[in-house]
């Protein structure tokens, strides 16, 4: 299925252009559905209107326009008060939300025995800062239409105290936010200076960058995404390769890597990890359960000799091992390669990295030779991407041997060769920078992780918590998306796109039930199948048909 996509702020002026000119949609119309999506999601999150105090706080732009609709259907629809606050002064508003005001400052005052009580709509015009007091503590719910998708520099002065009061506000009232939080820029990550905190944002056509990457989008609230008219075929015209996972994505991976009825443990997969050395088992015993987990029929784990003893006690009793050559400190080596492609020759899907151990040259030697030579689909994590940092110019993946990377920003360093705080800087573009420079599918995780891909589209995952920041994490991620990609090998994109989903989404599960604060890498793997179960249905649960008699 498509992803919804994520559009910057001029691909959004794009599409709105296209809207009226191709489709024959008034500017006039798509502000008034915009308004009406926004009046909807306020009564599906808060309840009926009736009864309720309204203040819309509206910019001079078009978002306060939007703001403008939006209070003349609230008083329409049975809100006791509506007041609405434009920021400066009428005169300085153009086109349709000029006219959607004007609307508003005709009704100021108006009241109507509607319901069995009077309602009232009030218009105020502020110029400076301390008309500000206007606003009523009596609020139920603030509605921040100050400003749009088009902010690109902080906001002070009058605007920079209205979202304070906003700010201040939440906890007696409720901000619902139009479009994006104001304050923030829809195209960055990274708030740009004061903004408001909503309750409840609602985004237009498509979210923006600001509405879905982190720290920004903590400042959403409930995000709802709102149709306006836009049609889908014209969402692919303004290169938007920004785009959104969700549920209905990763259930149609599901559906596709079913296994039949006449499965058998080598026909759903089978998996060689290479991982662990002496001292760093735990994290070849975790990613291996989660190989079985996600499904695969079998797993076998590649080990230092002198960690296999250990290693064993520690895995699942459905676990294989295999001892290879090793140095004085308990790291595999380069004479073990040939063995380890023996090893690999007959598995469906390779996975290399977790607790490798990355420190030796002649291990290094080894993760390269073993890159470059293997014949299934690899998956690269941990001291398997230390081992190849730098990542070298030339080692590329293909379409048939595809390699799948899963760095944290600091691995994602170390293969650039930048600062970590480069990375957090440009997460977007580096990402998708590596991807398509050395035909990698790339999962730089962090709050919502994204996934490049080798054609320069990029997948933001929604799914997970600040629990999952702990170690063994990346373990169980590296160890579900091999057993994920072993059932379905021709489709390694959507098996890693499911894969970060469903890892997240087992962390979200288990911080549900724990909390994020005692949450650990094992609670991931124990919530795993009811993250497959949630998504994937009742399908998931099948079995034998029962042979009857009549």
């Amino acid at each position: 299925m498509r992803a919804m996509k994520i559009f910057t702020a001029a691909q959004m002026r794009e599409l709105d252009r296209l809207t009226v000119e191709r489709c024959g949609i008034p500017y006039a119309t798509l502000m008034e559905t915009a308004g009406g999506r926004v009046v909807e999601a306020i009564i599906e999150t808060y309840g009926p209107l009736e009864g309720k105090f309204f203040g819309v706080v509206c910019g001079k732009g078009n978002n306060g326009g939007d703001g403008a609709v939006i209070a003349r259907l609230l008083w329409m629809r049975g809100a006791s008060v509506v007041s609405v606050y434009l920021l400066g002064s009428l005169d300085e508003v153009q086109g349709e939300a000029r006219a959607n005001l004007e609307m508003i400052r005709k009704t100021d005052q108006s009241e109507a025995a509607i319901y069995g009580f009077a309602r009232r709509m009030e218009f105020f015009e502020i110029a400076k800062e301390e008309d500000l007091g206007c606003f009523s503590a009596a609020t139920s719910v603030f509605v921040d239409a100050l400003f749009g998708t088009g902010i690109t520099r902080p906001v002070t002065g009058i605007h920079e105290k209205a979202i304070e009061l906003l700010n201040d506000s939440r906890g007696d009232s409720f901000i619902v936010s139009v479009d994006i939080p104001s304050g923030l820029s829809s195209d960055h990550a990274q708030p740009i200076g004061p903004h408001v905190v909503a309750d409840l944002t609602v985004s237009f056509t498509g979210p923006k960058i600001g509405n879905v990457l982190a720290p920004a989008c903590e400042a959403n609230g409930k995000l709802v995404i709102a149709p306006i008219g836009t049609p889908d075929w014209l969402l692919d015209e303004v290169g938007a390769q920004l785009n959104l996972v969700e549920a209905p994505q990763i259930k149609a991976f599901l559906d596709a890597s079913r296994r039949a009825a006449h499965a058998h443990k080598t026909t759903v997969g089978d998996v060689l990890l290479i991982a662990g050395s002496r001292g760093k088992t735990g994290a070849a015993a975790l990613a291996s359960e989660a190989v079985l987990r996600a499904g695969a029929g079998l797993v076998t784990v590649a080990t230092a000799h002198s960690a296999q003893a250990l290693l064993v006690t520690q895995c699942k009793n459905e676990v294989m091992t295999e001892g290879l050559d090793e140095n004085e400190a308990g790291a595999i080596t380069h004479p073990a390669l040939e063995r380890a492609l023996q090893l690999a020759a007959k598995r469906s899907v390779l996975a290399l990295g977790p607790g490798l151990s990355s420190n030796d040259e002649s291990t290094r030697r080894f993760v390269r030779e073993f890159v470059e030579r293997r014949n299934a689909p690899l998956v690269i994590d941990a001291d398997g991407l230390n081992a190849l940092a730098p990542w070298p110019a030339d080692l590329k993946g293909t379409d048939e041997l595809p390699i799948i990377i899963t760095p944290h920003p600091g691995e994602m360093a170390r293969l650039i060769g930048k600062t970590n705080a480069d990375v957090n800087a440009d997460r977007i573009n580096l990402a998708r920078e590596f991807a398509t420079q050395h035909h990698v599918i790339t999962v730089l995780k962090g709050s919502r992780s994204l996934i490049a891909a080798p054609d320069g589209q990029v997948y933001v995952n929604p799914t997970g918590n600040a629990g999952m920041a702990t170690a063994g994490s990346g373990d169980v991620l590296t160890g579900l998306l091999s057993g994920l990609l072993a059932q379905h090998p021709t489709a390694p994109l959507d098996a890693t796109i499911a894969a970060v989903y469903l890892h997240g989404l087992a962390g979200d599960l288990a911080a549900a039930k724990l909390g994020q604060r005692s949450l650990l890498a094992s609670d991931l793997i124990a919530h795993l199948s009811k993250a497959i179960l949630q998504i994937g249905g009742a399908a998931e649960r099948e079995t034998s048909k029962p042979i009857t008699t009549i």
